[in-house]
This record gives C-alpha cells, sequence and structure tokens, in this order.
C-alpha cells in the first residue's frame, strides 16, 4: 500500500517496518503500540528542504511539533536542519528540551497565557506570531516589563478557503485565528510605536490536509498584496512569508496527495513571479509541514480480543484500543486502512468493521473493510497514524496510552513509555 512507512515490507507473510517484525514490536513492547519508521520521517525532512531550497535557496523548514511533539521526534528535526512550530508551553518546553535551536522556534497560538509569553520570551524564541489585538497588548507589557524584545510575524486570516473538513480549516474569514486582512495595517503601526517589539513579516494557515497546491498560490497573492499595501504606506517591508504547512496525506490506497516536489515547484515559482509583479524584494519563506513530514512514518498496532459476527448484518473484529489512541474517525470521520500483520500476504476474503474497546457506540476505527480472516490474537497494523494519534489520545475509560517506539536498520527503541496505572492516578487527591 502506498500509505505505509518507506521501509515496509512483507517477509514470509509477516509485515515489518524498519526491518523489525511487526509480530516481534507487539510481542515486546505490547499493543496498542505506535511504530515510527527513522528512515521514512528523515528522508522526507530532507525532500522538503531539498526540494524547497534548490528553487528557493531562502526557505526555512520549521515542523509544525502538534502533528506528534516528543523529545526524540523533535531531536530528529534539530538533527536534519528543522526548526519546530510550537503552540503552547508544553510543545516549547519538549522543543528546548531536546536540544532544539531556540532561534529556529515559532511561537504560535491564538490564546497564549502571560507565563507562555513570558516563557518564550526568555527562552529567546526566533519568532512570536501574533495572533491578535489583545495579545499583542500583552506581548508589548510583558516585553517592556521583563526588558526582552521580540521578534513578531502578524498571523494574518486571508479569506482563502481550502478544500478540508471545516474542523481542520483555519484560513477562512470565519475563523477563531488571525488578524483581519482589512486591519493588518492597524497591526502593523501599532509594532512600530512598540520598543521592543521588531516586525518580521505575515503568517496564514489554510487548513490541513490539502490536495490542491494551487491554494497556497492564492495564499501568496493576499499575502504579497498585503505587503505591497504595508510598504506603500509605512515604507516598511517585510522580511519573511510563512505560509503555514497543511499538505495532504495519503491515509487510503486511493487517495492522490500530491507529492512535496510538486508543493515546491508551484509555491517557489508562484511567489518569484508575484514578487517581481509587485516590484517587492522576495522575503525568506517559511513553511511548516507537520502532517506530511510524521503521518506515513507511523502505524499502530493492535490486538484482536473479541470477534462478533452477527449474521446478515456486520462481523465486528474489536481491538485493544479505538478513540483514546486515535481520535480522528469519531471526532471528523477520518478513514484508514488496514493490515493484518501475520497474514499480509493472504487473500482479503471477509468484510468486517475494524471497533474499538470503549464506551461509546461510535468507537468505530474502521467501517466496512477487506480483511483475511481474523482470529482472536491477530495483530492488526493501522497504517498512517503518526500525525495526531498520540497527540491528541485521551485516558478516556482511565485506558492509559500507548508506548511508541522508533524503529531503523533492524533495531527498536523505546521513545514514549507505556503509562501505567500509576500514571492515571498520580495527581489524584484523596480528601
Amino acid at each position: 500500500m502506498g500509505n505505509l512507512p518507506l521501509t515496509y515490507k512483507i517477509n514470509n507473510g509477516q509485515s515489518e517496518i524498519g526491518g523489525m517484525p511487526a509480530l516481534e514490536l507487539a510481542k515486546e513492547f505490547g499493543t496498542p503500540l505506535y511504530v515510527f519508521d527513522e528512515q521514512t520521517i528523515r528522508e522526507t525532512c530532507r525532500r522538503y528542504k531539498d526540494s524547497f531550497k534548490s528553487r528557493y535557496p531562502n526557505t526555512e523548514i520549521v515542523y509544525a511539533s502538534k502533528a506528534f511533539s516528543s523529545t526524540a521526534i523533535l531531536k530528529i528535526m534539530q538533527d536534519e536542519g528543522l526548526g519546530a512550530d510550537v503552540a503552547s508551553g508544553g510543545e516549547l518546553y519538549t522543543a528546548l528540551k531536546a536540544g532544539m535551536n531556540s532561534r529556529k522556534i515559532y511561537f504560535h497560538g491564538n490564546n497564549k497565557s502571560p507565563s507562555e509569553i513570558e516563557m518564550a520570551l526568555k527562552s529567546s524564541v526566533g519568532r512570536v506570531v501574533v495572533d491578535n489585538f489583545d495579545e499583542l497588548k500583552r506581548l508589548d507589557e510583558i516585553s517592556v516589563r521583563t526588558g526582552m524584545r521580540a521578534d513578531c510575524l502578524i498571523r494574518v486570516n486571508p479569506g482563502v478557503e481550502a478544500h478540508t473538513h471545516e474542523f481542520i480549516q483555519t484560513g477562512r474569514t470565519d475563523s477563531k485565528f488571525g488578524i483581519t486582512k482589512e486591519r493588518v495595517l492597524e497591526a502593523v503601526a501599532l509594532i512600530d510605536k512598540m520598543r521592543n517589539i521588531n516586525f518580521v513579516g505575515l503568517h496564514a494557515h489554510i487548513g490541513s490536509q490539502i490536495f490542491d497546491v494551487s491554494s497556497y498560490s492564492a495564499l501568496i497573492d493576499v499575502l504579497l498584496g498585503l505587503a505591497k499595501e504595508i510598504y506603500e504606506k509605512t515604507e516598511i517591508e517585510i522580511e519573511e512569508l510563512n505560509i503555514g504547512g497543511g499538505l495532504g496525506v495519503s491515509y487510503l490506497e486511493e487517495d492522490k496527495a500530491p507529492t512535496i516536489e510538486a508543493l515546491a515547484a508551484s509555491v517557489t515559482s508562484h511567489l518569484k513571479e508575484k514578487a517581481r509583479e509587485l516590484d517587492l524584494e522576495e522575503p525568506r519563506l517559511i513553511l511548516e509541514p507537520g502532517r506530511s513530514i510524521v503521518s506515513l512514518a507511523g502505524v499502530t498496532l493492535y490486538t484482536v480480543g473479541v470477534i462478533k459476527d452477527i449474521p446478515g448484518i456486520r462481523k465486528y473484529v474489536c481491538v485493544d484500543g479505538g478513540m483514546s489512541d486515535n481520535p480522528r474517525p469519531i471526532l471528523y470521520g477520518a478513514k484508514y486502512d488496514a493490515v493484518i500483520a501475520g497474514k499480509a500476504d493472504k487473500p482479503k476474503t471477509d468484510k468486517v468493521t475494524l471497533a474499538g474497546r470503549f464506551c461509546e457506540s461510535g468507537d468505530i476505527l474502521i467501517k466496512d473493510i477487506m480483511l483475511p480472516a481474523s482470529e482472536i490474537g491477530d495483530i492488526v497494523l493501522v497504517p498512517c497514524t503518526g500525525a495526531y494519534n498520540y497527540s491528541m489520545s485521551s485516558n478516556y475509560n482511565r485506558v492509559p496510552r500507548p508506548a511508541v517506539v522508533l524503529v531503523s536498520e533492524g533495531d527498536a527503541t523505546l521513545i514514549v513509555a507505556r503509562e501505567t496505572y500509576d500514571d492515571l492516578t498520580s495527581h489524584d487527591i484523596l480528601t
């Protein structure tokens, strides 16, 4: 399947990732288990850097850590020369603990707390991305009180709607994110009067799981148009243009997601053309991919515990995970494929519904999928779970969150430990 890690292969009928048989991983680390392929992550980072920098050298790739944040993953991003997009104090702390260069950290969020802003300033983050006027005022007050300076981008609500699920659209006009186009000049003027805040450029993010790369051309038109207006009215030139992330990935084999190279060709050619048209200096280009770096690198392993066959209606194959470790299907109807790891070369003869273990009727991972005949104890492998699975996981039903392992060249390294019952009750207070 085209939605699996680069190192995935079938060896003697068994699924293997990073040189590690899935059945051995399940046996050693237990299930549910998130598995990340290091080679896929590193090669994807390099494709982003190579495809953009070869066409537009003044480009910075910044990993959107909300997709999956852990010290081991952020260390890989640092090794590969990427920065980090963080949206909370916790994500910032993780990036710093991983050794990330603070000057390559972009601090996002539509409601940053005063303590988070102060933490960002003390950490000397590269950019604070200002989302609204209240935050701008708060940033100014804290910078004056602490005597610390901040380089900032203004997050623009560009009114560009990418064709994605409404819950993951962020660039449309009716959105909690960003300053409307009509008030950007007002924000620039305010910053110009603030002695500790330096305006660097514009940012916008138009959504997630974007398949039409022309959406970015529309975004560039809006942002460079604003840059031209800012220069004409204030003589302030923008240095950076941050167009966010959101490139789609193939969750299903039939999905035809655009390539990183196609995105790079489209974005860089249009940016240069539009800058020439408006007689603007070409700005530094910032991209913030997240899902498209880690999603295909990750799979989740489950163990089949119950099979419930309702003749003429449905056959449920129930696994030991579900909406707690992958809330995307129940949140917005996300669709996935699956493989029975020990029967990867067997014919798909049974139509089943892969169900979770949680106390919700809607806890269905995959409805009506064709799989080989299932048995209790089978290990089910669900591809494309590297992004927004662990990061959105929960302890619903007081179930501990799974472990995470990183596989590479026949080795498996535990990078996030499985939670225990003691972990679950560690913050409980008896009265």
